[in-house]
């Protein structure tokens, strides 16, 4: 059973939009997942922002992916280094600790994700 980075089991991150590596709602770690899309986090408009400008547009829709495009509001499972970087830059969206596989931890501090936890 995976878990989150608190040690508890993992929750779903989003089934609407749908998210996650395997298109299951959860940030869980997959081994064929070099980007490692395992935060949980909830979209603002500056996090989109900041991914079109490093080169991931998140918020255009691709349908023939079945990708309907984000908007702020919305929970994704994002890569752990990306969020890395926008927490650097001062763009890190809030995350769901109970949805962040505990493989992030990895990448990116405890202590950081709990700073910028949803309250």
């Amino acid at each position: 059973m995976a878990k989150n980075v608190l040690g508890t089991l993992l929750i779903p991150c989003s089934t609407y939009p749908v998210t996650g590596f395997m298109r299951d709602g959860c940030c869980g770690f997959h081994p064929d997942d070099s980007g490692r899309h395992t935060i949980c986090a909830e979209m603002t408009d500056e996090f989109l922002a900041f991914s079109t400008a490093q080169g991931n547009d998140l918020s255009t829709p691709i349908p023939e992916y079945g990708f309907p495009g984000l908007h702020a509001g919305d929970r994704w499972c994002v890569c752990a280094r990306r969020w890395l970087e926008a927490s650097e830059a001062g763009y890190a969206p809030p995350v769901v600790l109970e949805s962040c596989d505990e493989s992030c931890l990895e990448v990116v501090s405890l202590a950081d994700l709990m700073y910028h936890a949803l309250r």
